[in-house]
């Protein structure tokens, strides 16, 4: 069921870069910013998600990464930006919203997006949430063996076929064997993104490709009020990567979704919204 809160996509120009957004709710309402990970265009955050939370009287901003969905795309291998660029375009879709200061969410690799944001930043940041990600310190436990044995061949991407059948295979193994993966939703969203997509090629390359570079400080220096969001079963980052950055960060919360891998699946948005709204109801922007 799909309350249609969906202000409509549209595409915004940042410095010289496109970014396709969409927004959810009230503007008049605190802006909650999603910001996926590696290859992940703003389909990852299910609308029927993104409505769950604007229900809970929050204004909701996804968007498509550079090299994903509907933006500005870059020659496979060669990514014209760094960490700090995709962090200054999160920062320049609020300005282009007018959002002084939004609560913002991040999963996987965008864990570095927030760290950027919440320590060079502060002022935009009313909250941080950090979804299925890692401090990336040394000591911490590697991935999976079933995760790293399972890396097949990159798929022809001029092949639509194959490159959904890879990325759903990849969505199966990130989800830590966990019972509430679901294939035939999996595929569904697949499909829509490789549909969707300004240059796959790039997509599949060029997150993995960029120049990682980091903030002028680190965790232990956010001073925003910050939720640390893990599943049990996680493959890619084991729960002590979430533990861990709970310790880094002064005052930081876990919620660990028994149960869920690298990602957040259905059944446990009604674990994971209510969470959210609390951790979001002490600033507005």
């Amino acid at each position: 069921m799909t309350d249609h809160l969906s202000n409509g996509e549209k595409l915004v120009e940042i410095s010289d870069v496109e970014l396709c957004v969409e927004t959810f709710g009230n503007p008049a309402n605190p802006a909650v910013l999603l910001v996926d990970g590696a290859a992940a265009s703003m389909l990852w955050w299910e609308a029927e998600l993104c409505e769950q939370i604007a229900r809970g009287d929050r204004f909701v901003i996804r968007y498509d990464n550079r090299d994903t969905g509907r933006s500005t795309s870059y020659p496979p291998g060669r990514p014209g930006y760094t960490y700090t660029d995709l962090a200054g375009d999160a920062l320049g879709i609020l300005d282009a919203l007018n959002v002084e200061r939004a609560h913002i969410i991040c999963r996987s690799m965008s864990g570095g997006i927030g760290l950027i944001v919440g320590v060079d930043h502060p002022d935009r940041v009313a909250s941080l949430t950090f979804v299925s990600t890692s401090t990336g310190e040394d000591g911490l436990p590697p991935s999976s063996d079933e995760l790293t044995s399972n890396n097949p061949a990159d798929p022809d991407p001029a092949d639509s076929a194959a490159v959904v059948d890879f990325v759903v295979a990849s969505a199966r193994a990130y989800s830590g064997g966990s019972s509430y993966f679901d294939e035939t939703a999996m595929r569904a969203l697949v499909e829509r993104e490789v549909a969707r997509t300004r240059n796959i090629a790039s997509t599949l390359a060029n997150h993995y490709a960029m120049t990682f570079d980091g903030p002028s400080r680190g965790f232990g220096d956010i001073t925003a009020p910050t939720l640390v969001v893990h599943g049990d079963r996680d493959p890619a980052f084991p729960l002590p990567h979430g533990q861990a950055l709970r310790d880094a960060i002064p005052g930081a919360k876990l919620l660990i979704l028994q149960g869920a891998g690298h990602d957040l699946p259905r059944p446990l948005w009604d674990v994971f919204v209510p969470a959210l709204i609390q951790h979001t109801g002490g600033g507005r922007p």
